[in-house]
């Protein structure tokens, strides 16, 4: 007899709209015969092996409507990457507790684990729904048009290098913001949708799509001086030399202490501002320009309160709700995917599992400009409907100058 039990969880990084994606799913839940008990489980993966679960049938509707619209991840998360050792423990778990429909909201490694789960149910002949909910702001999952969380996070990094390139215009120099992004550009190509005049910074980005050379960097950070008396640069964490290596590696070889690295063996790039500290010296000791700061966006942009897009807002919980109907109608594990129609609309299919775990989407090379240090028409075309209504805007005196008097005809 069917138990009518369904239990959602969240994972990986944080975004603006994932609570969209949660909420879409406990309400569209709910409005489905035979659904008894819409669970959730607290820290992601790391809930379901440890039995963390709660109880959202219980929660009130208007409470998950102001939940939706708080960024952060309201279950909490994990970045535990289940092996399939884990996975059969949390196979184990679901059976134990009678569900029969399981949605997971994460990227790339939330959909590998939601095809081993469902690859271990089918080995049991136990009747398990499971279906993976996009989110990422790294915009990194293949087949997608774009993915939830990535629109705001990108909405967050054009308004500050906007906001970088005023700060650098009024007392000029050189500004480096590094930006998340291990293997996918896009989060630092949007900052290119902060410019207005064709002498606004970002003046050169780079993302990991491309090779990084030192040399060329400091040649192209000095002409962009030489040419406009100061230099606004959006660089991907990410960024490689031509054999694969992290710059960060790379410029930090003589660091005290060594690099930190993560649970898979892999140099930590977030977290320590080191990069855009190294480029700055870099910058400082090879040009002799005196004026370089650097920053790191971190964490700001995944679940910054008050810079969300209401577009990222709607398809996150969009894909929520689809999520929940593909499971019931449907009668097959997937991955849902938003699709772009029109000039901009979407639609939303459900892909095989198999056709989105563990893949990693990058930039398209037409979104690239041939210099490799900026962003095609192309791409800003893609990216301005995601960034949704209201992006503020900047603008410009138009100084009349005074002809001078004590100075006239000196040299300025």
């Amino acid at each position: 007899m069917p138990s009518g039990k369904i239990l959602v969880a969240q994972g990986g990084g944080p975004t603006a709209v994932i609570n969209q994606s949660l909420a879409g799913v406990v309400l569209e839940a709910r409005r489905h015969h035979g659904i008894q008990r819409v669970y959730g489980a607290r820290h992601g993966v790391r809930g379901i092996v440890n039995e963390d679960f709660v109880d959202l049938t219980q929660e009130t509707s208007h409470n998950l409507e102001l939940v939706a619209h708080t960024p952060a991840a309201a279950l909490g998360s994990t970045r535990d990457k289940p092996d399939l050792a884990y996975c059969h423990e949390m196979f184990e778990v679901l059976k134990a507790h009678e569900i029969e429909h399981f949605f997971n909201i994460g990227g790339n490694d939330s959909s590998d684990t939601v095809r081993i789960v469902a690859d271990e149910a089918a080995k049991a002949g136990y009747p398990l729904r499971c279906i993976h909910i996009p989110k990422t702001i790294d915009n990194d999952l293949v087949l997608n048009d774009h993915t939830p969380g990535f629109p705001s996070a990108a909405r967050f990094v054009a308004q500050a290098f906007a906001g970088a390139n005023l700060d650098n215009a009024a007392l000029p120099g050189v500004y480096v913001g590094v930006v998340m992004g291990r293997h996918a550009g896009f989060l630092t190509a949007a900052s290119a949708l902060g410019k207005k005049f064709p002498d606004d910074g970002p003046h050169l980005i780079y993302v990991p799509e491309r090779v990084f050379d030192i040399g060329r960097f400091l040649a192209d950070v000095k002409a962009t001086y030489d040419k406009h008396g100061r230099c606004v640069v959006a660089v991907s964490e990410g960024i490689h030399d031509a054999a694969g290596r992290p710059m960060l590696e790379v410029l930090a070889k003589d660091l005290h202490g060594g690099l930190e690295r993560d649970a898979h063996g892999n140099v930590q790039l977030s977290g320590s501002g080191a990069l855009a500290d190294l480029l700055c010296e870099e910058i400082k000791s090879k040009l002799k320009i005196k004026r370089v700061r650097g920053d790191t966006f971190g964490y700001m942009q995944r679940s910054f309160v008050g810079c969300v897009s209401d577009v990222d807002q709607r398809e996150a919980r969009e894909v929520g709700e689809k999520a929940v109907q593909f499971a019931m109608w449907g009668g097959v594990n997937g991955s849902v995917a938003i699709k772009r129609t029109g000039f901009y609309s979407v639609d939303y299919e459900l892909l095989p599992l198999a056709a989105v775990a563990g893949k990693t989407r990058t930039m398209e090379d037409h979104f690239i400009s041939d210099s490799g240090t900026d962003v095609t028409d192309a791409f800003r075309l893609y990216l301005r409907p995601l960034l949704g209504s209201g992006m503020p805007d900047a603008f410009r005196l138009r100084p009349a100058a005074v002809p001078k008097v004590l100075r006239r005809g000196a040299a300025d």
